[in-house]
């Protein structure tokens, strides 16, 4: 027997059981720190994830559990294999609480390795990115900005192009206010709150108040690099609509990299 895999992540942060609840269980919310989502509120509803503009980056899925304000669980639907995804929040004292995530379904090979591999590092940016959502954001909602490029160099001569092209430190101090100085990347400037390798995680100032991840994640032999943003208000909404297609032109063209699925067209 094969022993089932799972990816298994908690993270305190802000708010109450039903503001925290709303975040992790509901379109809007999960699509302040995520990527955009459609959930039908209830047992059996449908739900919908969308990892880009094209047809085939919509990813349909279903409501499996609903039990609000603790519990839900996402999957692709009665009889369908494939990866599932619960949600718990418990009361952790005063107005906080603890997100738990935990992601089955992994089957067996190279590409489920791979992608397993991928979604541990990514669920541990997005889980971070929910704690900011709660802590500086909560009850508002993002308008995102999600441009990713991928490349065929390193993972680490791709974090060396990206910091250099956009003017930024490569390995900044939490608390450094950093900003980007290319002349041709659409505004981004923020106080950092984390700083790994390969990623920057920062509270912005500009061009709206939100939250951003600069990031190059590993996506088995290949590696693709990314700016997301999360805005909010009706500045975030504007700079969203104006800056998004900036931000894939400027990945594409300053890292001589194709859009999120590798082409150069």
């Amino acid at each position: 027997m094969v022993e089932e895999r799972s990816i298994e992540l908690e993270v305190e942060v802000a708010g109450m059981p039903e503001e925290v609840w709303r975040a992790v269980a509901t379109g809007p919310g999960i699509s302040s720190w995520y990527v955009p989502h459609t959930v039908e509120e209830r047992a059996g509803g449908a739900a919908m994830a969308s990892f880009g503009p094209g047809p085939e980056m919509q990813i349909p899925g279903r409501v499996a559990v609903w039990e609000p304000p603790r519990r839900i669980c996402f999957d692709g639907g009665e009889g369908v294999d494939g990866l599932e995804f619960e949600w718990t929040v418990e009361p952790a004292g005063e107005d906080r609480c603890v997100v738990r995530l935990v992601n089955s379904g992994f089957g067996e090979g190279n590409e489920w390795d791979a992608q397993y591999d991928a979604m541990v590092e990514g669920w541990g940016l997005f889980m971070s990115n929910l704690g900011l959502h709660l802590e500086h954001f909560g009850g508002q909602t993002a308008v995102s900005v999600l441009p990713t490029a991928m490349g065929t160099s390193s993972r680490d001569e791709q974090w060396a192009e990206l910091t250099t092209a956009l003017g930024i430190p490569s390995a900044p101090k939490v608390g450094e206010r950093i900003e980007a100085n290319s002349p041709d990347a659409p505004p981004l400037a923020g106080t950092v709150v984390e700083a790994g390798p390969y990623r920057i995680a920062l509270l912005l100032d500009e061009p709206a108040p939100g939250t951003a991840f600069v990031a190059v994640e590993s996506f088995g032999e290949h590696a693709g690099t990314s700016v997301w943003l999360y805005l909010y208000g009706s500045d975030g909404a504007e700079a969203a609509e104006r800056d998004g297609p900036l931000w894939q032109d400027w990945l594409t063209g300053a890292l001589g990299k194709g859009g999120a699925d590798g082409s150069t067209e």
